[in-house]
């Protein structure tokens, strides 16, 4: 699944935030996404996922424009997003976490519950298998039954990371997936991610941990003040001047 995000633009009260951005990830592909706070990435991450209105630029997911549709519609489509602050049902253990995140489940309609018990018996064992396979993957057994809201920092990514898998998506945006999490932690995340990758998921992400992010990702684009400044390979972009001033001069 490629995306290509063309000059898109964003301002709020006349200050432009995203100024004709541009950004591809091809199909498998994985891609970070880097630049001092301020700079308008998560904004941009809100305009590709639909969870805010752009004012001009286009959008396609191979080829399909989406700039007009609905998060769920995107997300239908194979893109979804994490948050910076997870966003987990905090009573819900980790098992019924992954579990709700599963699109069209039979059992959520009452008419199948009554005239098509098969089907939804059928439906609610096969997801259980994809929910146990999750919990293994993503080394998540010891908390499988602990409420979600329980978790460290770390584990709540790995949930988070979860959920998005039990959509089905294609590619996945990760907003700042290291943030507050142990450097152990960090090390089994960017381990999983390079897992689904090799499946044929793709990958946008968005992180403040320079080297953590260059490690996982081949291509890096740089944002400053609302538009993508270098892009290219991790060891290249960094050296570039233009994003060395844009940090040095950037807020911290």
């Amino acid at each position: 699944m490629t995306l290509l995000v063309e000059n898109i633009t964003k301002a709020y009260g006349g200050q432009v935030v995203v100024d004709h951005a541009s950004l591809r990830v091809d199909t498998g592909g994985m891609v970070g996404l880097i630049g001092p706070n301020g700079a308008g990435k998560s904004t941009f991450f809100s305009l590709v996922t639909g969870f805010i209105e752009g004012e001009g630029g286009a959008m396609t997911l191979d080829d399909r424009a989406i700039g007009s549709l609905s998060p769920q519609a995107r997300a239908q489509a194979g893109m979804v997003r994490t948050f910076q602050v997870p966003r987990e049902y905090t009573h819900l253990t980790v098992r019924e976490n992954l579990m709700a995140a599963a699109p069209g489940q039979a059992g959520d309609s009452l008419l199948n519950v009554f005239f098509r018990p098969g089907r939804v018996a059928e439906e609610e064992k096969a997801l259980a298998i994809r929910v146990e396979e999750a919990i293994a993957f993503l080394r998540l057994g010891a908390v499988a039954d602990t409420p979600a809201g329980m978790l460290s920092g770390g584990q709540k990514k790995l949930v988070e990371l979860g959920r998005a898998l039990m959509t089905g998506a294609k590619l996945i945006l990760l907003d700042e997936p290291f943030a507050g999490v142990n450097p152990v932690l960090i090390e089994e995340l960017s381990e999983r991610i390079r897992e689904l990758n090799a499946r044929g998921i793709a990958f946008l992400i968005i992180e403040h941990d320079l080297g953590a992010l260059s490690r996982l990702v081949p291509m890096l684009y740089v944002m400053d003040r609302g538009r993508i400044i270098a892009s290219g390979a991790p060891a290249d972009v960094l050296a570039d001047p233009l994003v060395r001033e844009a940090y040095l001069g950037g807020t911290t």
